[in-house]
């Protein structure tokens, strides 16, 4: 009988070693070594004759009409670029529990013309109905496949001939030749290599559910991200009801576009408008409130940034933030104290963004700053002004990009006045009625604000 041998993979990029290492050299993490047997009897794979492949010019090469395919979703329309095209692969990624199953599986609902092939390795074919009923009305185009075996997998879908087909998830799946558990690397990399090449040979748009651990990244080797053709990630926060689709990889499109949902009891419904929702829709002026015009991928909206400053109780003054890099906020202050002369060491600071949305763009420190200043003199700010504006340690305001966007997004929410850098002033060009307030230095921000 011959003698099993076994192999050390690393979970998180996919070295081998023939021994365990306790930190990996090609990644450097630790622990992430794990014994894996080597399959004695490994897949029969078809050599191709040398003579059946040859080299074409690109000239040559047919231009045929590919036609996206509408996903009867505009915020997934968008964030692929227009819709899924015939034989690419989609990877979904995202935290458990944000509404990855969800989304797809209200995806496939909405194209009842299609013939779509769900099949699922981590829920049985009652749960998913039951969990349909409550996204819409279930069609029989809609086929359910409860299985994790790629060879059964893939004997389907050649048989059914689909034309969209959803895996929830890629962790779940694995081929009985590789001896090691499913959701190794091994498993994610052959699974997901067979799956890609029946969709490519196919032109079967396919939609790939993947696990993330808890550091972020997508669970499984990093070439897996390479392999497939758009990479989304579904992220936000459980205890608000909104829901991002952001693109980190799209070879048919761009990669700045972003998708907006909020998760009801019939699923996720799309929000068109997400600068209505954010936006406090309170009548009565409040101090710390300021309105910030960001920009996340192409996508313009207005975000309410709210502060709160009072005394320190316990002698340390306390810094939290809500959506915010605390260390950012920290720099800020610390600029506020120096070059505007308020005193801020001695105080308690806390900032919230609105509606559980987490901010990175430094275009919005204008208006942390305005909701800082407000709330230490209580003083409230005009419920008609929008600001933009990142700011430096010298206290200089620097310029921000796409004005003309963010302006055009603050007039047609009734927005009446609009404060930008200085160096701003050449990039407007249109602003219809908005009163545009040009600001240089940190210091003119009182006066611009409550004169």
């Amino acid at each position: 009988m011959a003698k099993t041998r076994t192999r050390f993979v690393c979970q998180s990029c996919g070295a081998e070693s023939a021994k365990w290492i306790g930190r990996c050299p090609s990644c450097n993490e630790w622990n992430t070594y794990v014994e894996e047997v080597i399959s004695i009897q490994p897949e029969k794979r078809t050599i191709s004759s040398p003579n059946t492949s040859r080299a074409i010019t690109l000239s040559s090469v047919s231009e045929q009409d590919f036609s996206r395919i509408d996903t009867q979703n505009n915020e997934i329309n968008r964030v692929l670029g227009g819709g899924l095209v015939p034989g690419s692969v989609v990877l979904l990624g995202g935290e458990p529990g944000i509404g990855k199953s969800t989304l797809a599986l209200q995806m496939a609902i909405s194209l009842k013309n299609l013939k779509t092939l769900y099949i699922s390795g981590e829920e049985s074919a009652s749960q998913i109905k039951l969990r349909g009923q409550r996204l819409g009305d279930i069609h029989d185009n809609l086929y359910i496949l409860c299985e994790t075996n790629i060879d059964s997998i893939h004997a389907v879908v050649e048989n059914e001939q689909p034309n969209l087909v959803i895996i929830d998830s890629i962790q779940t799946l694995f081929a009985e030749y590789i001896e090691s558990s499913p959701g190794s690397v091994s498993q994610i990399r052959e699974c997901a290599s067979r799956l890609i090449r029946l969709a490519k040979s196919r032109s079967i748009p396919l939609f790939i559910i993947g696990h993330i651990v808890k550091d972020g990244s997508l669970a499984g080797p990093k070439t897996l991200e390479h392999m497939v053709d758009t990479v989304l990630q579904f992220e936000g926060d459980r205890q608000y009801l909104f829901r991002i689709l952001r693109t980190t990889k799209n070879r048919f499109g761009s990669t700045s576009e972003i998708g907006i949902f909020e998760m009801q009891g019939k699923g996720l419904i799309e929000v068109p408008n997400p600068s209505e929702i954010f936006l406090s829709h309170s009548e009565e002026n409040l101090s710390g409130i300021a309105v910030a015009a960001t920009i996340n991928g192409n996508r313009p909206y207005l975000i309410e940034l709210q502060s709160l400053v009072s005394s320190a109780v316990y002698g340390t003054p306390q810094r939290s933030s809500i959506g915010f890099d605390l260390r950012r906020l920290n720099m800020l202050l610390a600029v506020l104290e120096k070059r505007a002369g308020f005193r801020l060491a001695a105080k308690d600071v806390f900032l919230n963004v609105a509606g559980g949305l987490k901010i990175e763009e430094p275009s919005v420190d204008l208006a942390i700053a305005a909701a800082i200043l407000s709330s230490n003199a209580d003083l409230p700010i005009g419920k008609k002004i929008c600001m933009a504006g990142e700011i430096s340690l010298s206290g200089e305001i620097r310029p921000v990009y796409r004005v003309d966007q963010r302006v055009a997004e603050a007039l047609k929410l009734g927005f009446q006045k609009f404060v930008l850098p200085i160096g701003n002033r050449k990039m407007i060009k249109n602003v219809g009625e908005m009163e545009i307030l040009y600001i240089s230095k940190i210091e003119q921000l009182p006066k611009i604000l409550f004169g």
